[in-house]
């Protein structure tokens, strides 16, 4: 069973998070439905804490 994207721990890069978060935000053409807002904020989430293990490994 593959691990679940959402989940923490997740080992998508920054890059890739910042890709799914323009691109959430192009499909929704600015405005997001309650929906997309809840995914949004996964992937803010998730992104700070790649950006944080990033900066860690660089260290």
């Amino acid at each position: 069973m593959s691990p679940d994207p959402m989940s923490p721990g997740s080992t998508r890069s920054a890059d890739d998070l910042n890709e799914r978060i323009r691109a959430l935000w192009l499909r929704a053409g600015g405005s997001l439905s309650a929906q997309e807002r809840a995914e949004y904020e996964l992937l803010v989430v998730e992104w700070a804490a790649a950006i944080r293990g990033e900066v860690i490994e660089a260290a």
